[in-house]
């Protein structure tokens, strides 16, 4: 699935977009967890705030 998304995102006007991991610790349990996006390369440091 992820070869499909990076081919995607080198395509004509898309390659303005990047895709994203943000890893949280859980307070509670202590797990970690995963958020992944797809964002517009100016709001990268956005997404990490």
């Amino acid at each position: 699935m992820a070869k499909k998304v990076v081919a995607t995102l080198k395509k004509g006007d898309s390659a303005s977009f990047t895709k994203v991991v943000k890893m949280t610790k859980s307070d509670k349990t202590g797990a970690y967890t995963f958020e992944e996006k797809i964002v517009n390369k100016e709001l990268v440091k956005d997404f990490f705030k």
